[in-house]
C-alpha cells in the first residue's frame, strides 16, 4: 500500500504559476511510476503528466506540453507538478496517482490515488 497526499493547489490568475506536490508514504516510493490527472466539473478525469520509476521517462498531455513539468525526488518520496502559464481551462481538481508499472499514462493502470487538490485559474 502507498498513501498519497497532494498539496499546493489554490487560486491563481491566468498566466501565473503553481507547483503541486504529492507526498507518498508506505512502500518504497521508487517502486512506483507516478502520474497527475485532473477532473473539471462535468468532465471526465484526464491524464496530465506521468513520470517513470527512475524519472527516465516523462509524458504530457498535449494541452499542457511545454507549460507543465513533472518531476520526482525519490529521496523525499515526493512527486511534483510545476505548472506555468496557467489558463482558465486548467481549472480542475488535480490528483496524484501511483502505479506498479514502469510508466503509464492510462488512469486504469493506477492503483493508488490521492484525495485531490483544487486548482482554480481566473481570467
Amino acid at each position: 500500500q502507498v498513501q498519497l497526499v497532494e498539496s499546493g493547489g489554490g487560486l491563481v490568475q491566468a498566466g501565473g504559476s503553481l507547483r503541486l506536490s504529492c507526498a507518498a508514504s508506505g512502500r518504497t516510493f521508487s517502486s512506483y511510476a507516478m502520474g497527475w490527472f485532473r477532473q473539471a466539473p462535468g468532465k471526465e478525469r484526464e491524464f496530465v503528466a506521468a513520470i517513470s520509476r527512475n524519472a527516465g521517462s516523462t509524458g504530457y498531455a498535449d494541452t499542457v506540453q511545454g507549460r507543465f513539468t513533472i518531476s520526482r525526488d525519490n529521496a523525499k518520496n515526493t512527486v511534483y507538478l510545476q505548472m506555468n502559464n496557467l489558463k482558465p481551462e486548467d481549472t480542475a481538481v488535480y490528483y496524484c496517482a501511483g502505479t506498479v508499472r514502469y510508466y503509464s499514462d492510462y488512469d486504469k493502470d493506477y492503483n493508488y490515488w490521492g484525495q485531490g487538490t483544487q486548482v482554480t485559474v481566473s481570467s
